[in-house]
């Protein structure tokens, strides 16, 4: 079992430069983890994408709905109070944006705050930056 941060679930959804390693990487192990808005933030970035006329109305409504299908597979971190306090903490000591501090939180809570035991797959340069410094091994699947 891996966390999957969204930017590592938006090329299983549309064709990127990025997409064969993505997928790569899930046939690998498709038995994922996420944070609890990883749906409502793929949703954004495949939406923003429309609105950029980077995907058609009809990509969108087929990325949406391999998104409604992979998200009925996944496995969800809830919002929970200690999600929230370690978040604030991760955004104290590295260069986070909130959603990545809540998605590293995530993945610390996955882990059961054993970070060797779960892998973070992203391509977020500045999350898997902070990732390792946490302990995590990184998978980037660009790098595949």
């Amino acid at each position: 079992m891996r966390f999957w941060d969204s930017s590592a679930i938006i090329p299983l959804l549309v064709d990127e430069a990025t997409s064969p390693g993505a997928r790569a990487e899930y046939l690998r192990d498709p038995d994922i983890v996420v944070w609890w808005a990883t749906q409502v933030e793929c949703v954004s970035a495949l939406a923003r994408l429309e609105r950029e006329a980077r995907l058609t109305s009809a990509a969108l409504r087929e990325a949406l709905a391999r998104l409604d299908e992979m998200a009925l597979a996944w496995h969800e971190v809830q919002p929970v109070d200690r999600v929230r306090q370690v978040a604030t903490r991760l955004l104290r000591t590295h260069g986070l944006r909130a959603a990545d501090a809540f998605q590293l939180a995530a993945a610390i809570s996955a882990s059961e705050d054993r970070a060797g035991s779960v892998s973070v797959v992203t391509f977020d340069a500045r999350l898997a930056v902070a990732a390792e410094r946490e302990g995590f091994s990184v998978v980037n699947p660009a790098a595949i």
